[in-house]
């Protein structure tokens, strides 16, 4: 009887260990996650978008990287970066860590690293991330482990571009030095190794056993499949065909996502993602005249946009700078508290057009609830017989290239944080030549961006940003929308949804993991 008993016991702590430990079959198995951002480019000089960058984060490298919830970056594929002594924060030199190889078996070397900064600046891709690198001059690859960038004007802040999409290091014998590459093939040095690509389907990813970097394990299998819009995505989740399921479920389903439920696992933290309405500030436009992107702004009505259309999983945004931001004011409420007709009828008389003004307006089709919203600020613009307003989504890529190239007169346009610092609201959506294309240039607005640049000490860029927000507010190149939540979903076997993502474009895939 003893005997028996003892066996029993040592069956039931077998059962126990065996619901603890991740079986060797599920240690392998691939974690299929689902979203809606689609991959633009695989190139990295050819994309600024969420869905590119996030693949780029897993089959690339930078010098640096964050870590989850980070604010200062941390060596990835370089072993140190500097300031170097002296240079007023006009130069920056980074030591490669050793043993880096590409794919083909070539170690990765300055030459390298200066090769893939210079074909961004050169290829100068109107969806690509030049704007990131305006403060760039120049780099050389002093020797085959460092390269130093040369600044045309102080930047504090060039580490932190650094270590986005726009710093992906490429194997120069593979991309050409003054075009996109073409194909589904893919040269990086990241966690992970691209082993199968459809556009706008799916992507195979598999562990780079050659990695070497800021990372201590690169994760398990995974397949990541893109759905052209977020009830597709919502089809797919709740037949059980994803492990997890991020950016975008429709609104409704995130509202009522439990929690407390034993069948899922959610994860809701906060983000810096906004979505704005851009404006064609360009001469020509029916929205040239600032008197009428004003009159706009007075007609918004954030609250009811974000309780209707977004089921309120979105919060109100009042300024370009989101909340948790150093420098976030609220800049649009200051000016523009609440929604009234008559101040906008008094703008739009003063600058003497024809009333209803017309105009076009474009959206993202699959891109969240873009046409709904597009919906509901079309019946926001026109109250009053004020406006007039021809809406009209359009697939993403296209999207893209219609607004580079200023045929669509205002578009609505989610922007996700390169890095955790007002900088990166900056040049790249209200400076000169930023990439939204909007025509919009201040220089007092430059001005300000160039100043805050200098400050080493982040803390001390609070007043420009004020300042700049002010200038935006009543410029109106933009009027911002919302400031969204980061939601991730994943049934009860998979970990680490917690981690994937947290608003600055990193999509950490190797965190997930098989419980």
């Amino acid at each position: 009887m003893r005997i028996l008993v003892t066996l029993l016991v040592l069956a039931v702590v077998g059962i126990g260990g065996w619901q603890l430990l991740p079986s060797q079959e599920n240690k392998n198995k691939t974690i299929t996650v689902g979203t809606t951002d689609a991959v633009t480019s695989l190139d990295p000089a050819g994309a600024y978008d969420a869905g590119s960058w996030a693949l780029y984060s897993s089959v690339f490298q930078t010098l640096l990287t964050f870590e989850p919830g980070g604010v200062q970056p941390v060596p990835d594929a370089a072993k140190s970066c500097a300031f170097v002594s002296g240079s007023g924060l006009k130069q920056y030199r980074c030591t490669l860590r050793d043993g880096i190889t590409f794919p083909s078996g070539r170690a990765m070397t300055a030459e390298d690293v200066k090769f893939s900064f210079d074909r961004v600046k050169k290829i100068h891709s109107d969806v690509g991330p030049v704007s990131l690198l305006s403060t760039l001059g120049s780099v050389s690859a002093d020797d085959a482990h460092t390269v130093t960038f040369h600044l045309s004007s102080p930047d504090a802040t060039f580490p932190l571009k650094v270590a986005t999409g726009a710093g992906s290091i490429v194997d120069r014998e593979k991309y050409p030095a003054d075009a996109l590459r073409t194909g589904s093939e893919v040269d990086g040095t990241g966690p992970y190794t691209l082993t199968a690509y459809a556009k706008n389907s799916k992507a195979d990813l598999t562990p780079n056993k050659s990695y070497q970097g800021y990372l201590d394990s690169t994760g398990r299998p995974i397949e990541l499949r893109y759905y052209g819009d977020s009830q597709k995505l919502n089809d797919a989740w709740a037949g059980k065909q994803l492990d997890v399921a991020t950016r975008t479920l429709p609104p409704h389903v995130l509202s009522a996502l439990n929690p407390s439920d034993p069948r899922e696992r959610v994860s809701v933290s906060d983000s810096a993602e906004t979505r704005n309405l851009y404006l064609n500030t360009h001469a020509g436009s029916p929205l040239h005249d600032a008197r009428v992107r004003r009159a706009m702004a007075w007609l918004v009505n954030r609250e009811q946009l974000a309780a209707t259309v977004y089921d309120g999983t979105v919060d109100p945004l009042y300024s370009l700078v989101p909340t948790g931001l150093i420098g976030h004011t609220t800049s649009f409420f200051d000016a523009y508290p609440t929604q009234n007709v008559k101040k906008a009828r008094e703008l739009l008389t003063e600058a003497g057009v024809k009333l209803p003004v017309e105009f076009t307006f474009g959206y993202g089709e699959g891109r969240g609830a873009g046409k709904q919203e597009a919906a509901e600020l079309k019946k926001q613009l026109e109250a009053g017989g004020l406006f007039k307003v021809d809406v009209k989504g359009y697939e993403w890529t296209k999207f893209q290239k219609l607004w580079a190239a200023g045929k669509m007169d205002a578009w609505a346009v989610g922007w996700v944080a390169d890095y955790p610092d007002p900088d990166t609201f900056g040049a790249p959506l209200v400076g000169t030549g930023s990439t939204m294309f909007t025509g919009y240039s201040n220089k007092s607005v430059d001005g300000l961006i160039r100043d805050s640049q200098q400050y080493a000490d982040r803390s001390r860029v609070a007043q420009d940003f004020r300042r700049l927000q002010g200038d935006v507010a009543a410029d109106v190149p933009l009027i911002p929308l919302w400031q969204a939540k980061e939601y991730v979903v994943s049934n009860e076997d998979v970990g680490g949804g917690q981690y994937l993502a947290d608003g600055t474009g990193v999509f950490r895939l190797w965190l997930l993991k098989w419980i």
